[in-house]
């Protein structure tokens, strides 16, 4: 018996790709030069997609696939999914949530902390011989007993908040609402007023059409000149061109964001930028951490096309 018929849109680590070729056949679409081609060859017989949370499956590649049946993501993040394209052909959708929240967190407290404390400027400082020739390293600011605010309290907001209760933070946050769990956090309902009483502001919500820029001109105005901005969810909540700019004219502090627009080709005023720290989109990036969802999407996989529930559902 053939076994089902599986378009690859992006690569996974090694031991994600050997279960999936043991189980599946699988066609590694973004191996494929002629990718129209390759869809009116091979479209017809695909059943499922198994894709990476910044890469999804627009309308264009799902109305290609007629016997599509489950878009299976390796990701929290399902935004570049056409949920409205799936959801009219009765397409299953499923993610990997839970499982990388605490890493996500943890990386967006290091960032704040490497920042605001300047640690990768202190090393470069070490070896460039920049310590020897001219002495001690320029004060930085510190982050205990500072105003963190949290764009978006769900798991991973949640996560983070409580890390930085351990630096004794005064701590609030903006959602749809105040949160029970949030115990004294404060609720802060506009994002600008949150920004305005941070030192660090957190963009932890998820991504969709009402929250793209919702990180706008206003609200990193609000942040200042002595704030600092932290992105650990997707580059279209945050205003790019607005960011850069205040970046620049330094009537923003400073960032730390692991995510951008056409990454991994971002913006080249990034990297003239000495007020910004860099990351390659990596806040999920432990093996402990990508190996269960590496499971969740083949598990995702199985339970679809064997008849059981599906363990993280998005559709």
């Amino acid at each position: 018996m053939s076994k089902i018929e599986i378009l690859q849109v992006g690569p996974y680590p090694l031991w994600d790709e050997e279960r999936l070729n043991a189980n599946f056949t699988i066609h590694r679409y973004f191996e494929t030069a002629d990718k129209a081609a390759f869809l009116a060859e091979h479209g017809a017989n695909i059943r499922g997609i198994a894709t990476r949370g910044e890469l999804g499956a627009n309308q264009t590649l799902i109305e290609a696939l007629p016997k599509l049946e489950v878009i299976s993501v390796y990701g929290v993040g399902f935004d570049a999914v056409d949920l409205g394209a799936a959801r009219d052909r009765g397409i299953r959708v499923t993610n990997t949530p839970d499982v990388l929240t605490k890493d996500v967190a943890d990386l967006g407290v290091t960032m704040m902390l490497a920042q605001a404390r300047g640690v990768i400027g202190g090393e470069s400082w070490v070896k460039s011989g920049d310590w020897a020739k001219k002495g001690l390293y320029p004060l930085k600011s510190r982050v205990h007993g500072k105003r963190a605010g949290i764009l978006g309290l769900g798991r991973i907001g949640y996560e983070v908040a409580k890390r930085l209760a351990g630096f004794d933070m005064d701590i609030a946050y903006s959602d749809m609402g105040p949160k029970d769990f949030a115990g004294d956090w404060a609720f802060v309902a506009d994002p600008a007023e949150l920004a305005e009483r941070s030192d660090f502001l957190f963009v932890t919500l998820a991504a969709s059409a009402e929250t793209r820029h919702i990180v706008g001109r206003k609200v990193i105005e609000a942040l200042g000149p002595e704030g600092m901005l932290i992105n650990i969810s997707r580059a279209s909540n945050i205003d790019e061109a607005a960011l850069l700019d205040a970046l620049e004219s330094k009537a923003l502090g400073s960032a730390a964001l692991d995510v951008f627009e056409g990454e991994p080709n971002l913006n080249p005023r990034f990297l003239a930028l000495e007020n910004v720290l860099l990351q390659p989109h990596m806040a999920s990036g432990t093996v402990e951490t990508r190996k269960a969802m590496g499971q969740l999407v083949f598990d995702n996989l199985s339970a679809h096309f064997e008849g059981r529930p599906l363990p993280t559902p998005v559709l």
